[in-house]
Formats: C-alpha cells, sequence, structure tokens
C-alpha cells in the first residue's frame, strides 16, 4: 500500500514558495492536490466581479435607504413641530385652545386684550 503524501496543507500554509514548488514536482499526490487548486483558485477569479458588483449595489441601496429615512424623519418631525394642532393632537389627545393654555379668553373662546 503506497501512502498518500499530507504536506501540501503545511508547505502551502506555512511554507516559503520555493519550498512548495519544489515539493510540488517531486510529489505525484502533491502536484494533483494543486492542480486542484489552481482550478478552484481560477473559478474564484472568475466570479469575484460578480460578487464584488453585488456587494457594490447592496452598499448603494443602503446608502440611499438610510438618506430617505433621514429626509423623511426630518420633514414628518419638522411638520409635527411646525403645527401646533398636530403636536397637542399627539401630546395630549386633543387640541389645546387659549383657555386651556391659561391666556383671558371672552365669550367666543377668542383671546381678551384690555
Amino acid at each position: 500500500m503506497n501512502k498518500k503524501c499530507t504536506k501540501y496543507e503545511g508547505l502551502f500554509i506555512f511554507a516559503d514558495e520555493a519550498t512548495l514548488e519544489q515539493h510540488i514536482k517531486e510529489c505525484p499526490d502533491c502536484r494533483a492536490e494543486h492542480e486542484k487548486m489552481q482550478k478552484v483558485s481560477a473559478l474564484l477569479q472568475e466570479v469575484k466581479p460578480v460578487y464584488m458588483q453585488k456587494y457594490a449595489r447592496m452598499a448603494q441601496l443602503k446608502i440611499a435607504c438610510a438618506v430617505c429615512a433621514m429626509l423623511l424623519s426630518g420633514t414628518v418631525l419638522g411638520l409635527i413641530n411646525f403645527n401646533t394642532d398636530i403636536s397637542d393632537t399627539i401630546r395630549y389627545g386633543t387640541t389645546l385652545s387659549a383657555e386651556d393654555l391659561g391666556l383671558p379668553v371672552d365669550s367666543y373662546g377668542l383671546i381678551l386684550v384690555e
């Protein structure tokens, strides 16, 4: 029984390029493993642009969503703060009148000027 060489992974990770190349020239098992790795590497290089483009689009989408959320929330909060009827309804459940605010009013609910 011929034992299969298991040095390829260790040399690939820890050894320098010259040592790996020398071992690949001498060992048929490691040469076959190296050829498989080269095929896998070629496939990865082939699909890399597709995935990079996908991640770039995803990043652009996230940025666009964040900008839209900021614009929408800023607009809504601005409308609520500048329109006192809406903010009073949200805070107190009803629109506050001048009488509710403690101002002197006449029988029509208008502010009384003395």
